[in-house]
């Protein structure tokens, strides 16, 4: 295949590479944002066997609790591509992490006294590959 490049696109190329303006880096803000002195955190346990993912959100929790973060968006995916078929005890329809993360937290004592509520994570925060743990504060 052909590509030609127009004269427009090499002088908007010569403009931005000679520019000194700076550009906003969008994942510097992914791990931690500020929206009315509260505090969002996120972890991505995408890759996780459920005994890590177990272990790391329990830490993660438990820090942030600590920290005063208001709010903890926890990115499991959907599970499409999950190899669990070969796993006789995990149906082939559900994904290991989406559910058994949030069933962990759910029964972790411990965790809940810190946790307000945990709802399924809005579209752009990863919709049903995702859910929001928003933690009571220190008192």
């Amino acid at each position: 295949m052909n590509y030609k490049i127009s004269d427009k696109d090499k002088r908007d190329w010569q403009n931005f590479i000679s520019s000194e303006e700076k550009i906003h880096n969008k994942d510097s803000s992914l791990s931690q944002i500020k929206i009315d002195k509260d505090v969002i955190k996120t972890i991505d346990l995408h890759g996780f066997s459920l005994e890590n993912a177990n272990k790391t959100i329990d830490e993660f929790i438990n820090r942030c609790f600590q920290a005063k973060v208001s709010k903890i968006t926890v990115i499991t995916g959907k599970g499409l591509r999950s190899n669990n078929i070969d796993n006789p005890y995990v149906s082939k329809d559900l994904s290991i992490l989406k559910n058994s993360v949030p069933e962990f937290i759910k029964s972790n004592s411990d965790l809940m006294k810190k946790i307000k509520s945990i709802k399924e994570a809005k579209i752009e925060d990863g919709g049903s590959g995702a859910f929001d743990i928003f933690l009571k504060k220190i008192k």
